[in-house]
């Protein structure tokens, strides 16, 4: 059988009866409500006063709050009466110290906090309250360690890997120990702010052969709030690595690569004019090269590649909305070498320009980034060297089509000058994607997917080479201080003449983190 109809327990009529009592029960109220505000009226000024010095703390901790336009410039003046009546009151009252004035009745603490311009590091204690209700373990951020007016949030990651490496017809494999080590120091100031980051990687061969790579870099970026809606950066960094085999420049069956320094510093002012926006950078970077090692014990020196280049940057940018900003950029750049002329007799210094138009985009979490498209050309002082021109895209976008899932664009083109007696170099069309995906609560996919287009000029003799990368990893947080890490990546490289070159590497680790 069915089950029995529901109906309501509520009749029309037995509807009406409570509406009519309600409808009584207001009317009570409201004369209530009337007769006491009548006896109110008629207190004496004594009473009023007081209710006064109510309604100026009211207001005044309403005026500390941020509501000055609402409630503090609709003062309202007392009769004669009424304000001796008040003087006698505040005779009568205890004095308040300036200190409880200043912070209970005013609120001064909720001010200094609206006046920050940088968002205050939560201490320990307050960090873990949050953790609770967090809603993402993969996502959370860890306390870090306080030092002073700074907040250190360093993790270590311990590896094992292995790798094997194919060029031509000839194979090597090798495991190795990795120690990966990153670390962020940010301020904790009221206006200004200073970050440094840095991460480095030491590799330890335990079995076969094949070349490690260490790495280390930092770098440190101080923002300066300046007053007229003006921002001003400078950056200074620090980068070390081991030239890769597989590079244009690299020296052909050297046992150890160049070892790479690279030291940096910049400036930049920013600047809104109304719904135009300026900004006007200077970048320079120090280069150095140490000797390669070959396998017959002999080093080549790499001197003569030791450069200092500067680059002067503008753009202007016109705000269609928050969301939308139009630019349009230039900019110059000159590099120096230390020895006039290279080992194979060539003078390699010389000057750079470009240009280029596009669009800033800012949809909050949805889609954030930049795309610009534009011209650059380099020419060098040595006539036998051929000048290097090309039309760019460039692109950096940051995309979320989901919750949980994050996609990050990042297309680059640029002229990267060569080393080879006779070649000036080549225009590198760098492609890059990196997605995250959340799977659980404690457990992160991420897929990487890259091309690399080295394309040479018509006169030159090297062809073109193109540099395929794949790799994908998993994270798995056990706690918020430990990590459990997985990755398997994948390159080959293809060239027209001569054999490719592959690279497989997988590896699993721990990351422990503060």
């Amino acid at each position: 059988m069915g089950q029995p109809k529901q109906t309501s327990s509520v009749t029309p009529l037995r509807a009406m009866s409570r509406a009519v009592s309600f409808a009584a029960f207001g009317c009570l109220l409201l004369s209530q409500t009337a007769a006491f505000a009548q006896s109110a009226s008629s207190q004496p000024a004594n009473s009023r006063s007081a209710a006064s010095q109510d309604n100026r703390a009211t207001n005044n901790a309403a005026s500390a709050a941020g509501f000055d336009g609402e409630i503090g410039d609709t003062t309202t003046p007392q009769a004669d009466g009424a304000a001796t009546a008040n003087a006698d009151n505040a005779q009568q009252r205890p004095v308040i110290p300036d200190a409880q004035a200043g912070d209970d009745i005013t609120g001064s603490i909720l001010d200094e906090d609206i006046r920050r311009l940088n968002t205050r590091e939560a201490p320990v204690d307050e960090a873990l309250s949050r953790r609770r209700a967090a809603e993402s373990a993969s996502t959370e951020e860890t306390p870090g360690i306080p030092i002073g007016t700074f907040v250190l949030r360093p993790s270590v990651t311990q590896s094992i890997n292995t790798e094997t490496t194919k060029d031509g017809n000839t194979t090597q494999r090798r495991a190795f120990l990795e120690t990966d080590a990153a670390a962020t120091l940010t301020s904790d100031w009221g206006r200004h702010q200073l970050t440094v980051t840095s991460e480095g990687a030491w590799q330890k061969n335990v079995s076969g052969e094949g070349e490690e790579q260490p790495s280390f870099k930092i770098n440190s970026d101080l923002r300066l709030d300046l007053p007229d809606d003006t921002t001003a950066h400078l950056i200074a960094g620090y980068n070390f690595y081991r030239e890769d085999t597989d590079d244009p420049d690299a020296i052909t069956n050297a046992a150890q690569q160049s070892d790479v320094q690279e030291f940096s510093a910049g400036a930049s002012v920013q600047r809104d004019f109304g719904i135009l926006r300026g900004t006007t950078a200077l970048a320079l970077t120090r280069s150095i090269y140490s000797d390669a090692k070959l396998s017959n014990g002999t080093t080549v020196s790499l001197s003569d590649r030791n450069q200092t280049a500067g680059t002067l940057r503008g753009r202007v940018g016109y705000e269609l909305s928050p969301a939308l900003i139009p630019f349009i950029e230039a900019n110059i750049g000159r590099t120096v070498y230390d020895e006039t002329q290279d080992s194979a007799g060539y003078e390699r210094s010389g000057h750079s320009y470009g240009a280029k138009a596009g669009v800033e985009v800012d949809l909050g979490e949805k889609l954030k980034g930049e795309v610009g498209v534009g011209y650059e050309m380099a020419d060098f002082e040595d006539s036998r060297l051929s000048s290097i021109d090309t039309a760019t895209l460039d692109a950096s976008l940051l995309w979320s089509p989901i919750r949980g899932t994050d996609v990050n664009l990042d297309l680059q083109t640029s002229i990267q000058p060569s080393t080879t007696a006779g070649e000036s170099g080549y225009v590198s069309h760098a492609l890059t994607t990196t997605v995250t995906h959340q799977l659980r609560d404690n457990l992160v996919g991420t897929m990487i997917g890259g091309v690399i287009w080295r394309d040479y000029p018509t006169d030159s003799t090297i062809n073109d080479e193109l540099v395929y990368t794949a790799a994908t990893g998993l994270t798995w947080n056990i706690n918020r201080y430990l990590d459990l890490t997985s990755t398997l990546g994948y390159e080959l490289t293809t060239r027209k003449e001569g054999s490719d070159s592959q690279q497989w590497r997988a590896g699993v680790g721990l990351k422990l983190k503060r």
